[in-house]
């Protein structure tokens, strides 16, 4: 079974829906591309603090976590499998150009179902994306 279906189906077996929070803009340029096959979560642009939930992490693959920003400040990345603190860690955010974080979790540090990230930012017009991968 692809992994797309597998996903699919873990999302609506477990009811999880991703819930985000912060407002979007309205800039043209794009912090993060979209994550290809390999992504589980893509916010493409939020402001301000947010955050995500989601399902359907395989524990048999590495995850990598992707935060971008901009605005002026920093953005405070927490995640969260099965309420275990799995990662922590800041990005700058530079005025005028954005600026990348990323943490690679080894296979099995995130479980099987739902998964969690937050963003704090110190700045409510820090402008942010994330992705979560998993690739195989």
């Amino acid at each position: 079974m692809r992994r797309t279906n597998v996903l699919l189906a873990a999302v609506a077996a477990l009811g999880t829906v991703a819930a985000v929070t912060g407002t979007a803009s309205a800039a043209d340029d794009v912090l993060l591309p979209h994550p290809g096959p390999d992504g589980l979560v893509w916010v493409p642009e939020q402001t301000g603090d947010g955050g995500v939930v989601s399902a359907g992490a395989n524990p048999g693959l590495p995850t990598v976590l992707t935060v971008a920003c901009e605005g002026g400040g920093s953005v405070q990345v927490t995640m969260r499998s099965q309420e275990t603190p799995v990662a922590d860690f800041s990005v700058d955010c530079p005025a005028g150009t954005a600026d990348v974080g990323s943490v690679t979790l080894d296979p099995g540090v995130v479980q099987w179902g739902s998964f969690s990230v937050g963003i704090d930012a110190s700045a409510e017009t820090i402008r942010w994306a994330l992705t979560v991968t998993q690739p195989e």
